[in-house]
């Protein structure tokens, strides 16, 4: 995914949660908006995660292309 849905959905926890503090009518309001402003760090996290994974595919792929040179077989298997 594109790293702005990350942000986006992270904007969206944090603004859901606000809202639940501010307008929560039942007994535990509280701990649940507190809960849900956590999935903010949780997702950012996750969109950390992914790109990290997408770059060490693309340098592994460019290890296997330079291998392939070396040894004569010019095949990447991407």
């Amino acid at each position: 995914m594109k790293p702005m849905y990350y942000l986006v959905a992270a904007a969206l926890s944090i603004i859901l949660s606000i809202y639940v503090f501010i307008f929560g009518t039942w007994a535990n309001s509280q701990l649940v908006a507190i809960f849900i402003g956590l999935w903010a760090p949780t997702i950012i996290c996750l969109g950390i995660f992914n790109i990290l994974m997408n770059i060490h595919d693309e340098m592994c792929c460019a290890h296997k292309r330079i291998e392939g040179r070396q040894t004569g077989h010019d095949r990447c298997g991407c």
